[in-house]
């Protein structure tokens, strides 16, 4: 790995608010990387991302006895277009500290964290009950910017890069501070040009709202395959989930080995699942394992090579159903040598058994080119006789996860789910051709959401161009 060797001057170090002295930071400066574009700008005028928005925040009202929508991050509650795709229902008695700010048609909102799926967003619709948390900078566009252009020069390709690679602070969860953002120099572009391209823009943004409209997570899809394969109920079950209070016996506790009475072990809609699944099956995920479910290898800051050529397969690296060896940290050889019963291989399966919102979480192994150890944090399941995408597809069902929540163990994020238990959940009895069967449509299924999702992104980069076009011209 080289080093890059570069000289500033004191006053440049002292100009910086924050007194920065970071090389990717200051590379990116003195590179004048700070101008749109690679280029320097010669047919335009160039003015701060400071000239063009205002910071506008206005603390959430709260009232009692309603339920609101929480947008803490602009990871995982946000797509790439902007779209919210998830929210924390809550209320003024539970709302984190976090989500104080309201938004509104006339907002752009831009997420501090590095890596965000979207990082400018603006809403066509009432956004009156969501609460956004202090992860997002929030603006109005000043006068003689249109609001729909700005919007999207600040989805660039060009922006997001320079946010992520080269203004971020801090490791693990990195941000950047408003401060530097706005120091990010922009063409000026006259309001005309800018009116023209957002007229341009609008029938693409409507044909993305309908591509949209026709897009399902892979989630509901497998839900939708299972659910009718199996006759789930799943409005029962949905039902039974948002039953909070229940009465039962004494009894009842002691029917456990370990004289649970948490509510999560006792509640009715984890009761219906299993009852539900012992009546079509008497097979259990031990009954068609090739060997024991066992938990992975720790490790020590040591044994990491950002160099190496296999990878130490953590929680954070199956939190969303597949391994992302993009994110995943490398070992040494000496370490991934020592650790032979630790290594992941084709159709594995890597379950996460620990941490609130990950713990459950699967992710097959589906290239023999990723070779790596599994953390301890997570179990290794290898089956025989049992087709592995099938296992994988039931893994995720809202039935099996439920079964998860049902049975961990814990208090807070410190949760966890033990091989033990995962062997004995009750497992589909089926030919391999039925599930082989029930794998193919659910694989076309998905494979027809990834074409609308390219189409998605075609429509995306025709608006880019729009964008990249006006200011080169």
């Amino acid at each position: 790995m080289g080093i890059n060797v570069f000289y500033i001057t004191q006053s440049d170090l002292l100009a910086d608010n924050d007194f920065r002295c970071d090389c990717k930071f200051f590379s990116f400066w003195s590179k004048s990387k700070w101008n749109f574009l690679d280029n320097p700008l010669s047919k335009a005028l160039s003015i701060s991302l400071n000239e063009v928005l205002i910071p506008s925040y206005s603390n959430f009202y709260f009232e009692e006895d309603k339920e609101y929508k929480g947008i803490p991050t602009g990871k995982e509650y946000l797509d790439e277009h902007g779209f919210i795709i998830s929210y924390q229902n809550i209320t003024q008695e539970n709302k984190p500290d976090r989500l104080k700010y309201s938004a509104n048609k006339e907002h752009v909102l831009i997420s501090s964290l590095r890596g965000a799926k979207s990082p400018a967003l603006n809403f066509d619709y009432d956004i009156s009950n969501y609460v956004f948390s202090n992860g997002f900078y929030i603006f109005k566009v000043k006068e003689g910017w249109n609001i729909k252009f700005i919007l999207h020069l600040l989805r660039s390709n060009w922006l997001k890069a320079a946010i992520d690679n080269n203004i971020y602070r801090g490791i693990g969860i990195s941000a950047y501070k408003e401060t530097d953002l706005l120091k990010i120099r922009l063409p000026f572009i006259s309001i005309e040009i800018q009116n023209e391209c957002a007229e341009q823009i609008l029938p693409i943004e409507q044909s993305i709202f309908e591509l949209k409209s026709e897009i399902k997570s892979d989630s509901a899809i497998i839900n939708d395959v299972f659910s009718r394969c199996f006759s789930w109920d799943l409005s029962k079950f949905e039902e039974l989930r948002q039953i909070h209070i229940i009465n039962t016996p004494f009894a009842v506790f002691a029917n456990n080995l370990d004289v649970r009475f948490s509510f999560k072990f006792h509640n009715k809609a984890g009761e219906y699942v299993m009852s539900v699944l012992k009546t079509q099956t008497s097979k259990r995920i031990k009954d068609y394992t090739a060997e024991d479910i066992t938990l992975g290898k720790g490790i020590s800051p040591s044994d990491y090579d950002e160099n190496g050529e296999q990878y130490y397969v953590s929680m954070a690296d199956i939190k969303n159903w597949r391994f992302e060896p993009e994110e995943a940290k490398k070992v040494f050889q000496s370490y991934f040598n020592a650790n032979p019963n630790k290594r992941i291989a084709i159709n594995d399966i890597i379950m996460a058994r620990s941490g609130e919102g990950t713990i459950g979480k699967v992710a097959i192994i589906d290239n023999d080119e990723n070779e790596g150890v599994y953390a301890d944090f997570t179990m290794r399941i290898r089956l025989k006789n049992y087709n592995p995408l099938f296992a994988y597809y039931y893994f995720r069902t809202d039935f099996f996860q439920h079964l998860i929540y049902t049975h961990k163990k814990g208090l807070g994020n410190n949760t966890n789910i033990f091989p033990s238990q995962i062997q004995e959940f009750p497992i589909p009895e089926l030919t391999i051709k039925q599930q082989e069967n029930i794998v193919s449509e659910i694989k076309a299924s998905i494979d027809a959401q990834r074409e609308i999702e390219k189409q998605i992104q075609e429509k995306q980069q025709e608006i880019s161009k729009i964008i990249i076009d006006a200011i080169k011209s």
